[in-house]
């Protein structure tokens, strides 16, 4: 039996302990959290602990889906260290930093999460001929702005964290995993936060981000599709050989010249475990950010804030939203994932992106990652 540490005991990690627990060749070796073992309510109590070290000393392969950036970048220094290799579903922490730990040991995220979706979907479609034009999410529901009860509301109903629901409502998550699927697939942003256009015909939208996409050149685009009561999946658009023209028309995939391919679902935890044993089994990564980021995620304000404001968690905050834009603008702007117990120093409007010089950020290994990647880009 394989052993698998788990670094978190939220949706993700909660499910994929019981999806491993009824594995015929793997097994939890520990789960890490943070919290008071008496207060995480957990299917695996005894395999819970607050030891990092007791974590990693007895396992074949850590799982990292926190969601948490400076814990996750310590804890894949601190595996990469052992010889441990790394899985995760956490983009936030591969479009910050991850970039910096493609190289010191094995890191890869994981399929389940839309990201690690696409990219296997794309790996299934280039192996099939077809040429990417769009690296397509779905979403089914934006409110940049969303209100706490209606968030409490939402996150009591669907039995996630609050700033979970709040991150997938004002668009953060989708702009961090389109970021993420832009880096590690060789992508580019049509524009700043992407185009996202609005339509209740997927697959006429998906078309219409094709065409501007090739507008602007050949390199495929990230980006995605707000399609009220769509399918919680991702798709690909794509070219082929004319050759092939007829054929696919016969197999129902239209005219042409941009084919369509969609993937109805995602089920995070459940298709982890797929990767998990890839892993073992020597597989190459699914997915990274890449050595060398183009595109970056920052904060956008939510509200007027002003100096001596505390920041939290920017990250599914009330406080502020994130946006897909270019990594080179990061010397300007600072990127949201490492927004956490700090303090505001200067004027910053509603709508306004945050600059370092307005926020005072606490000295971590994730930032000093991040500064080195800047210097490096």
């Amino acid at each position: 039996m394989s052993r698998i540490a788990i670094c978190g005991t939220g949706f993700i990690g909660t499910g994929l302990a019981l999806a491993l627990e009824q594995h015929p060749r793997l097994t939890v070796s520990q789960v890490f959290t943070r919290r008071s073992l008496d207060q995480v309510a957990h299917p695996l109590p005894a395999a819970l602990t607050n030891d990092r070290d007791a974590l990693l000393s007895d396992c074949d392969l850590l799982v990292e889906c926190s969601g948490d950036v400076l814990l996750a970048t310590e804890m894949v220094v601190s595996a990469h260290a052992r010889g441990i290799p790394v899985v995760t579903m956490n983009s936030e922490f591969h479009v910050t930093v991850g970039s910096a730990f493609v190289e010191t040991g094995y890191l890869t995220e994981a399929e389940g999460d839309q990201p690690g979706s696409l990219a296997a979907l794309n790996e299934k479609v280039t192996a099939m001929g077809f040429k990417p034009v769009v690296f397509g999410n779905i979403k089914g529901f934006l409110n940049p702005t969303p209100n706490p009860d209606d968030m409490a509301f939402w996150a009591e109903k669907q039995g996630i964290s609050l700033p979970q629901v709040t991150a997938f409502t004002d668009g953060t998550k989708i702009q961090i995993e389109q970021a993420l699927v832009a880096n590690g697939l060789g992508g580019t942003l049509l524009c700043p936060g992407m185009q996202g256009p609005t339509s209740a015909d997927l697959e006429a939208a998906a078309r219409q981000l094709a065409a501007e996409a090739e507008a602007i050149g050949d390199v495929p685009v990230s980006d995605y599709v707000l399609n009220a009561g769509g399918p919680a999946g991702v798709f690909i658009v794509a070219r082929h050989d004319d050759a092939q023209q007829r054929f696919l028309k016969y197999l129902k995939l239209g005219e042409g010249p941009y084919y369509f391919l969609l993937q109805p679902f995602h089920l995070c935890h459940l298709e982890m475990v797929g990767t998990i044993e890839a892993v073992l089994d020597g597989r190459a990564p699914l997915l990274t950010n890449g050595r060398s980021p183009t595109v970056g995620v920052c904060a956008i304000a939510k509200t007027d804030l002003g100096p001596g404001d505390r920041i939290e968690r920017a990250l599914g905050s009330f406080q502020f939203r994130g946006e897909a834009m270019a990594f080179e603008a990061h010397r300007e702007y600072a990127p949201i994932g490492l927004m956490q117990d700090c303090q505001v120093v200067g004027t910053i409007q509603a709508g306004q992106r945050v600059r370092w010089d307005q926020v005072e950020l606490p000295d971590s290994l994730a930032l000093r990652c991040f500064r080195n990647l800047l210097e490096e880009s």
